[in-house]
């Protein structure tokens, strides 16, 4: 284990863009291969746009580095946080820090996008991609991306994690990122054994349907855990009866175009419209 956070704690940029890369390059593959939504779409198109966030989240990341490898190295230096609480095994240190970024630095920030205003029109740009497909996985405004970052580093604070534990969940949570909005037809049975710890493709899905109270389910990023704890889980019968999207922008005209989707946050707010789906929340 100790080895293990030393490599993620001076991680080589190759072992960041191999898995980032790499994994949208796999899944784009097995989507071809083995795709759960048959969609008419332009995929490289609809690629292209995605990937413009994507490069967007990986500049502003690098941008705002420092700022996260201070907060690490003084709270770290400083046993300052919920880790040195008390005295605990490096596995298991591990284990907390991870789950507690999770909660803190990915769950609570998108369960609050989801009932601030002014949050949620940059965040409904994410949700706003009615083909979703791996290159969805990283669409997100640039100003969502700072808001995110921030709230990392947030996390970072509060638990006092080490750059090795930071870069260990950034690198799964790539990882999931890809696996979570891949439009792969992974079998019903596991991916509901799975989901009783981690968030699976299926059950990311369900929080892709373009109304309400669907939309505001879900909201995990690597461990389901925290869904099921706070009461935000839900399943449906029939997952192919997802339509993905959000309502308030449905016209391809606005989800589907660069210029506006960069301008969504700053147009006026639109009330979610009524609720429409036809299967079962558990």
């Amino acid at each position: 284990m100790e080895a293990l956070i030393q490599y993620f704690e001076n991680i080589p940029p190759a072992f960041r863009a191999t898995l980032l890369i790499g994994g949208l390059v796999f899944f784009w593959i097995l989507e071809g291969t083995l795709p759960l939504f048959n969609f008419q779409y332009k995929k490289v198109r609809h690629a292209g746009l995605n990937l413009f966030f994507t490069l967007t989240t990986v500049i502003i990341g690098f941008g705002m580095a420092g700022i996260l490898l201070w907060a690490s190295d003084f709270a770290s230096s400083n046993e300052i946080g919920l880790l040195y609480i008390v005295e605990m095994p490096l596995w298991a240190r591990v284990v907390l820090g991870i789950l507690l970024l999770d909660l803190i630095g990915a769950y609570f920030i998108h369960w609050t996008e989801h009932r601030v205003k002014w949050m949620w029109k940059f965040h409904l740009v994410h949700h706003s991609d009615t083909t979703v497909d791996v290159t969805t996985g990283l669409r997100h405004h640039p100003g969502e991306t700072v808001f995110r970052i921030l709230f990392t580093i947030m996390a970072v604070l509060i638990v006092g994690a080490p750059m090795g534990i930071i870069m260990l969940y950034q690198s799964l949570s790539v990882l999931f990122a890809h696996i979570t909005h891949a439009n792969i037809n992974m079998p019903k049975s596991l991916d509901r054994i799975l989901s009783y710890v981690f968030v699976t493709p299926l059950m990311h899905k369900v929080h892709h349907h373009y109304t309400q109270p669907l939309t505001d389910t879900n909201y995990g990023n690597i461990f389901s855990i925290w869904d099921r704890v706070f009461g935000t889980f839900a399943s449906v019968a029939d997952i192919r009866e997802i339509k993905f999207g959000i309502d308030t922008h449905m016209d391809p005209k606005e989800n589907d175009a660069l210029g506006n989707l960069l301008a969504v946050p700053f147009q006026k707010y639109r009330v979610p419209k009524e609720a429409k789906f036809g299967g079962k929340d558990n």
